[in-house]
């Protein structure tokens, strides 16, 4: 059974819960459902006395009561009178799956620190820098000998760094200069950047259902009320989308290009429908293009703003999944007024990045060609193999072959993902529950499996997460319905 949770801790993890609108107990409510739901609150946690998490919130303790009884309704939280009030067991996440609890944040901060002695499939980035990468950094250094006349504070980015992504940006078809540009501390930053500009507390986000979890992490830090979109075998719900548009959320966040996790792709002409959307409801749309290099059979179409309507459309990209993750190397491409709000704010947090790493970016961007060739083609071998593992070892479990990325969205024939995940740390494999990944719940047998490992590694993987299947499905695991995400 899970320790209490502290009132003084909850209260960190709630962040600024009370600055949105409507009743302050539907506020409260909000925001513990984002925690339960993102494994923050694992499952059977005892949550504070009314009185006292009231006491540290500075509110009545009546804003407390009825925020849990809206809870307990909704089957999120168990009360019994003097035994206290506790996260439900049901199919939500469970931080402990891949390492994480209440007092280590998010279960997204928990894919960062990894259990040891186990295989990791919870994180998907390379294991390495590349020899390209390396070459560039050796020429960056050597450049810095004869720098004069620069402090080294680029706010913005460095100007050559600039010029390469509006170039590149400017080749897939999005005319760009490098007044366009803001360089950031990877997408993980530039995301962060739009949210804290760009999203209050209370304001509807729009994402899809899965999605990228260091982008849902910001959406809880930020109070945001998600809607989210369900992604089938053939992407995104199109129609659902726009309809979800048209109730004009303050932020619609979508990865078109080998989408995270599923690695399905956007095609033209629903770019062009969702671009026209965004240009006739006046909205902002963030274009996740992290992966945009990672096709196994071609490139994507241009980016969502290349289309009529998408000048407010932003777009957002990096080389960490292209190269390395300690490569930390972002971008953000935008049109004022957008831009100007992003510029401050970059400048007031960090005051520019590293030169060395964004002249070694800025080369890599200018010949991408041999990184891009050699990348794509380990990652369509991995991904069949992982396949054909699971054909083998795992015939009952089923996915969506990816098209391009480094994810595969599988799904187990029942059961709990978190739950299983318990039982495959024991076998020597870590996990990622596709709870974390689902804003609204619904993806309880999903699991996200990433294959960047080299092939022996991922056999040796597959091998582990069948003989916990083996166990677990042994033990009469759950039959849990899926519920919201694609059906396979």
């Amino acid at each position: 059974m899970s320790e209490p949770i502290r009132a003084d801790d909850l209260t960190i993890l709630l962040g600024r819960w009370a600055a949105g609108r409507g009743p302050l107990y539907r506020s409260l409510a909000d925001r513990l459902r984002v925690l339960v739901e993102e494994g923050a609150l694992p499952h059977e946690a005892w949550l504070p006395a009314e009185r006292r998490l009231a006491v540290r919130l500075n509110v009545g303790r009546g804003t407390v009561v009825a925020a849990y009884d809206l809870l307990r309704d909704e089957g999120l939280l168990t009360r019994r009178r003097g035994s206290g009030t506790r996260v439900a067991h049901g199919p939500g996440p469970d931080p402990a799956a891949v390492g994480g609890g209440p007092s280590e944040g998010s279960a997204f901060l928990s894919l960062f620190e990894p259990p040891t002695a186990s295989l990791v499939m919870t994180c998907a980035a390379p294991d390495s820098p590349p020899p390209e990468l390396l070459s560039t950094y050796r020429k960056a250094v050597d450049r810095l000998a004869g720098f004069a006349d620069d402090i080294g504070y680029h706010p913005t980015g460095h100007p050559e760094l600039r010029a390469a992504v509006a170039d590149r940006f400017t080749l897939r078809g999005l005319p760009t200069g490098p007044d366009d540009v803001l360089v950031t501390n990877g997408a993980q930053q530039a995301l962060d950047l739009l949210v804290r500009c760009l999203v209050a507390p209370g304001d509807t986000v729009l994402a899809e259902r899965p999605t990228y979890p260091g982008a849902l992490a910001l959406f809880g830090e930020a109070g945001a009320r998600l809607r989210p979109v369900d992604v089938g075998t053939g992407g995104v719900d199109t129609g659902a989308l726009l309809e979800g548009m048209a109730a004009r959320p303050a932020l619609t966040y979508l990865v078109p290009s080998f989408h995270n996790p599923t690695g399905t792709l956007m095609d033209a002409m629903d770019r062009r429908r969702v671009a026209a959307a965004a240009g006739a409801h006046g909205l902002l749309v963030v274009d996740d293009e992290t992966m945009a290099d990672l096709g196994f059979a071609a490139d994507p179409p241009p980016p969502l703003a290349a289309f009529p309507g998408g000048e407010r459309v932003v777009t957002v990209g990096s080389l960490s999944k292209l190269a390395w993750g300690g490569l930390r190397v972002g971008w953000i491409r935008a049109r004022p007024p957008v831009m100007d709000r992003l510029r401050r704010a970059k400048t007031l947090a960090d005051v520019g990045g590293d030169v060395a790493s964004q002249l070694a970016a800025a080369a890599l961007l200018r010949d991408p060609g041999s990184l891009v060739a050699r990348r794509t083609a380990e990652l369509r071998d991995r991904h069949a193999r992982l396949t054909g593992e699971i054909d083998r070892l795992l015939p009952g479990w089923r996915y969506l072959p990816a098209v391009g990325g480094q994810t595969l969205w599988t799904r187990m024939p029942h059961g709990d993902s978190a739950s299983f995940a318990q039982v495959a740390l024991r076998h020597g494999v870590a996990l990622l529950p596709g709870a974390t990944l689902s804003p609204g719940g619904g993806a309880s047998p999903w699991l996200r499996l990433p294959f960047l490992a080299p092939e022996p590694t991922l056999s040796v993987a597959v091998r582990r997460i069948a003989a916990a299947w083996e166990r677990y499905d042994a033990s009469g695991g759950p039959r849990v319905a899926a519920r919201g995400v694609m059906a396979v």
